[in-house]
């Protein structure tokens, strides 16, 4: 196994960065303000062309023509 200095220097920042973070005198970093869904039509189009498809797939209800021996 070889040594990576470089993501062992990393690894220890991130490290120190995520124990800082919960300090009291950390910085408050505010919530991102939801996005409005932009797809909302297209995802309901495919949600209803893939209902329409599994009903199409679903096998029937009626019962299978059994073969007779002759």
């Amino acid at each position: 196994m070889t040594y990576e200095p470089i993501a062992a220097n990393l690894a220890v920042e991130l490290t120190r960065r995520s124990v800082r973070s919960a300090r009291p005198d950390a910085p408050v970093v505010p919530d991102r303000a939801p996005r409005p869904a932009r797809l909302a039509a297209a995802r309901l189009r495919t949600a209803g062309s893939l209902r329409a498809v599994a009903r199409w797939v679903e096998p029937s209800r009626r019962p299978a023509k059994v073969c007779q021996p002759s």
